[in-house]
């Protein structure tokens, strides 16, 4: 086996299926563990595995690892990555830069749509890298917005690469200089809505706060909201004015309310203001 890293992770994939144990496995200081697994395999397994890397590789994906210094650090909680591997398709820059998660229902209404317009515009006017799912509704609005306003974004798949394509709202738009495809999952992994829940994690773990649009009384946009607010992440929930169950529940559970661009501008300054003085404090320590 090579050191290869795209294919060492589909190796440990392969081999040991579930998340956690592709992690503990990719986090091993032992390489030999998974040469010797590598070496145990069939010809037909280890050509397929091959063929795999290479077609990824040539693709313009690349495989950052749990155990690549290239990892971000805000997808690690309490020592332990939350996704074994992140493959990355375009601005591979993206991944730590400064940013906003977004995250909002596949159904919005119009005028959750146009706030989910509303808050790409002024997270990249706040020189802000939108981060959201690339579902339907909320997040493709988010997406494009951005792109729109000549700012970046990072496209978080509920589903393996393997499976990515440009989704026709954004081909006009679409700018390999400007935005990160990014997938947690086994290239060749389908959606499901257990993937769709725990990309949100990707979401929120990226971004610097996370706005919520249209929160349901239950679903993603909530418990992603919830667990923001568990993980210390600041939520900036979009009150219409309109009364919506979960935008309340987030609210009640510590959420911030915002009624305007202007408040939502303000507060994306402040909350990027804080993490730069935190960061700088934390290298002067």
């Amino acid at each position: 086996m090579t050191t290869d890293t795209m294919l060492r992770v589909l190796v440990a994939f392969e081999h040991f299926r579930t998340p956690a144990k592709v992690t503990r496995a990719l986090l091993n200081p032992d390489p030999e563990m998974l040469r010797q697994i590598w070496r145990d395999m069939d010809i037909p397994t280890r050509t397929e595995l091959g063929r795999q890397s290479e077609e990824l590789t040539a693709h313009g994906v690349i495989a950052v690892s749990a155990d690549d210094p290239r990892f971000p650090r805000s997808l690690v909680v309490k020592e332990r990555p939350i996704a074994p591997a992140l493959f990355c398709r375009g601005a591979l820059g993206l991944l730590t830069a400064p940013g906003a998660g977004i995250c909002g229902s596949r159904s919005a209404s119009p005028l959750g749509l146009e706030a989910a317009r509303t808050s790409g515009q002024v997270a990249s006017d706040r020189g802000l890298t939108v981060i959201s799912g690339y579902a339907k509704g909320v997040d493709t609005e988010s997406h494009l917005a951005a792109l729109e306003n000549g700012g970046t974004t990072v496209l978080v798949l509920a589903e393996g690469i393997d499976h990515f394509r440009v989704k026709r709202e954004l081909t006009p738009r679409f700018d390999p200089d400007r935005v990160l495809v990014l997938s947690q999952f086994h290239p060749g992994q389908p959606w499901a809505t257990h993937t769709a829940m725990t990309r949100n994690r990707v979401i929120f773990g990226l971004g610097m706060a996370l706005i919520a649009i249209e929160a349901g009384e239950r679903g993603g946009t909530l418990a992603a909201g919830r667990e923001a607010l568990k993980r210390g992440r600041p939520v900036l929930v979009l009150n219409f004015g309109d009364d919506i169950p979960g935008n309340r529940l987030l609210v009640d559970a510590g959420a911030q309310a915002v009624t305007s661009r202007q408040e939502l501008g303000d507060a994306l300054a402040s909350i990027r203001s804080r993490a730069a003085n935190a960061s700088e404090q934390g290298r002067l320590l």
